[in-house]
């Protein structure tokens, strides 16, 4: 659940951004991140695959890490992760150096240890929630 007092805030969020890197997209049509990644193509957002050994997915460019995509695409407003909880960890330097207004856990993926040093670096963080139907709620509806 996304508390009242942030909904407004990662509302505005979305309303306002323009480019979002999914962490994780896969090229496969078949699997959740790509679904969720032709969605937010068709809702207006431009979308920067980060998924090493893969050149192009939806027709982007992939990147092999968050960094090399904003050297390469420019600013990051938000970062969509479709990772193993575990694995998050190790996106945190990355996500710190990128610096995107709001960092997304998708559905059954937390990690509120590196949420909480997002936040305190003043990111927001919102964790096993699915920024699909999450954006259909506040942003399309």
């Amino acid at each position: 659940m996304i508390m009242p007092r942030n909904r407004d805030r990662i509302g505005a969020i979305l309303r306002e951004a323009t480019t979002i890197a999914v962490v994780g997209l896969s090229p496969d049509p078949s699997r959740p991140s790509h679904g969720v990644a032709r969605y937010l193509q068709r809702a207006g957002y431009r979308v920067i695959p980060v998924r090493p050994g893969n050149e192009k997915i939806l027709g982007e460019r992939a990147f092999p890490d968050l960094g090399s995509a904003q050297t390469a695409a420019g600013p990051i407003d938000i970062v969509n992760i479709f990772r193993r909880s575990e694995a998050v960890p190790e996106l945190l330097p990355d996500l710190l150096a990128v610096r995107p207004r709001l960092v997304w856990m998708q559905v059954g993926v937390e990690h509120p240890a590196t949420a909480a040093l997002l936040e305190e670096a003043g990111i927001p963080v919102v964790m096993d929630r699915c920024l699909m139907v999450d954006h259909a709620e506040m942003v399309a509806a």
